[in-house]
């Protein structure tokens, strides 16, 4: 109560300011239907105002939130991808042979939306068939474990609630790290073991690669260098190099 007792001092004020000023205009032009007049219709008028203003105000606020809700979470999807999407894209791709996306992959500055909505068409598509016995399992492993601690402080950034897909991406790349440290030898593993860690790879491997087209289509509409640097560090581009120009 005592912290709203300056708003009601201050409305009390305002009130009798508002009362004093209609007074001494009755006072000086003995006019009480002009003023009433015009009393009634700027009380009928406040509500309309209230009303513009509430819906603007708070849908212009409610936009401006979410835009910048949406720069954080793309912030989060940025570390996650230079600090483990990228490097997990190569993984996968060694043991999804052949690799029936690369070429289709392999983004340029000419892309456009409809080419963007073609890839991502063409990942809900594509059948991810890894071999567990032909890729470096131990590799893959390590490289998980080494990650997990980031990728829990991902989980707990609370942008993270306006996300699900990615999300999801998350935890499926934490229970393929589960599955993967759990088992003592990956070098003398069952055939039905060889199964499921494939379809672990295969789930998580889906989402990596939605969110990473999504990514990379949000850099190049925002953000040219970030779009140039991930081009030339593409996993899909057997050409990609970092350095620009020709070598010395």
């Amino acid at each position: 109560m005592k912290k709203n007792s300056w708003q009601i001092v201050l409305g009390i004020i305002l009130i009798f300011i508002s009362a004093t000023a209609y007074y001494i205009h009755f006072l000086i032009f003995r006019d009480l239907h002009h003023i009433l007049i015009y009393l009634v219709g700027d009380i009928a008028f406040v509500f309309l105002e209230v009303l513009l203003v509430t819906l603007v105000l708070h849908n212009l606020l409610e936009i401006r939130e979410c835009r910048t809700r949406l720069e954080k979470l793309n912030m989060v999807i940025g570390a996650f991808f230079s600090e483990v999407g990228t490097r997990l894209i190569i993984l996968f791709q060694e043991l999804d042979q052949p690799n029936g996306l690369k070429t289709e992959l392999n983004f340029n500055d000419q892309w456009n939306r409809l080419d963007f909505n073609r890839v991502r068409n063409r990942i809900v598509s594509y059948q991810i068939s890894p071999d567990t016995r032909k890729g470096d399992l131990e590799g893959l492993r390590s490289f998980l474990i080494q990650k997990r601690e980031f990728l829990l402080r991902l989980l707990e950034n609370p942008n993270l609630l306006e996300h699900e897909l990615f999300t999801d991406l998350l935890w499926a790349v934490f229970h393929l790290t589960e599955e993967l440290e759990s088992r003592t030898h990956l070098d003398h593993l069952s055939r039905e073991d060889h199964e499921h860690l494939a379809n672990d790879i295969k789930r998580a491997y889906g989402h990596l690669l939605r969110e990473w087209i999504n990514y990379i289509e949000h850099l190049k509409n925002n953000y040219p260098f970030l779009f140039s640097l991930s081009s030339r560090t593409n996993p899909f581009n057997p050409d990609a190099r970092v350095e620009i120009g020709e070598r010395g």
